[in-house]
């Protein structure tokens, strides 16, 4: 389950002018989301797995990222 967030302000500056400030956050949390199993096998000749990774999460989708923007309309 993944969690994003947008914050938004606009700052009137007279007749034409706007000054905008927008702030992301993606995977506000930041839950840990598992990608890939390890499901190779590597045997040796005694017929053992000499693979650790097998059965194991082997990765994980991105941490949280932010974003910060500043604009200035005219």
């Amino acid at each position: 389950m993944n969690f994003d967030m947008t914050l938004d302000k606009s700052i009137p500056l007279g007749e034409k002018r706007v000054f905008k400030i927008k702030w992301q956050a993606y995977n506000v949390f930041n839950h840990t989301e598992f990608n890939a199993i390890g499901s190779t096998f590597n045997f040796n000749a005694a017929g053992g797995n000499t693979n650790t990774t097998t059965g194991q999460y082997t990765s994980t989708l991105s941490p949280r990222q932010m974003v910060l923007a500043l604009r200035f309309e005219f």
